[in-house]
């Protein structure tokens, strides 16, 4: 294949990625918690033959990274509703026994009286427990620290909030929510003053809609690009061909 024609495969495959991961922004953007996800690419410079001239430069896709900015908030009233400013992560037994980390603070108490999300995930204290609630709770209330307290009974656990310095390494298994890779380090709970638990709210998600939408008409167009380049080269190969056919 000609040069031109790589070049073009590589944007193609590209956009054809960051299309995906905007499609998937775009569908969580009312998510809580959810953070937004972002390819980086680089450009890969190739010395041409001897017999081209200058270098030709080729699309690569080096990955993908988090967006950790802070969301919106939302005051819910739910006082079993909870938030995180700063820069915490809450725990999850996800339902395959995982251990699983993201910023959803929409809590439940199911039927076995345990701290969860609505997808069953169970939420895990500062030990990295499981949190249950008394049947004779009553009204809680949950500090600053996540510290959770009945009416009736006093502190009950502590919801726990985790610094994970290698969020960027961590891998995705939906609704928002990462898990750590293989032989990543250990999670510590976050440094006093570094992140607040708010009752009575969620953060919404950090996607901004309208820019996601923006960039999917980019990688549209991109796309389109790509491949009337490739369209381009296969009718001028088969043009040439023709032309060698009759001359024989």
């Amino acid at each position: 294949m000609d040069n031109s024609t790589y070049v073009s495969i590589s944007l193609a495959q590209t956009m054809l990625r960051d299309l995906d991961v905007t499609a998937n922004n775009i569908a969580n953007a009312n998510t809580a918690g959810f953070k937004g996800e972002h390819l980086a690419f680089e450009s890969y410079m190739h010395e041409a033959d001897d017999d081209e001239a200058g270098e030709i430069s080729f699309v690569v896709d080096v990955g993908s990274y988090t967006d950790v900015a802070q969301g919106p908030l939302t005051e819910t009233g739910n006082p079993l509703d909870v938030a995180l400013m700063g820069d915490g992560w809450f725990a999850y037994r996800t339902t395959d026994g995982q251990t699983g980390y993201g910023r959803d603070g929409r809590f439940t108490v199911d039927v076995q009286g345990n701290l969860s999300l609505l997808n069953g995930a169970r939420v895990l204290d500062a030990g990295g427990g499981e949190i249950g609630i008394p049947p004779d709770a009553g009204e809680l209330t949950i500090a600053r620290d996540g510290t959770i307290s009945s009416a009736v009974g006093g502190p009950i656990a502590q919801i726990g909030v985790f610094a994970l310095p290698d969020v960027q390494a961590m891998e995705r298994v939906g609704s928002g929510m990462l898990v750590r890779a293989a032989g990543a380090p250990a999670v510590d709970l976050v440094e006093p003053g570094q992140s607040e638990v708010v009752q009575g709210a969620i953060e919404r998600s950090n996607v901004q809609p309208v820019t996601e939408i923006t960039r999917l008409m980019e990688i549209q167009r991109a796309y389109e690009r790509a491949v009337n380049l490739l369209n381009g080269e296969d009718e001028l190969r088969r043009d040439t061909l023709q032309r060698l056919g009759r001359d024989v």
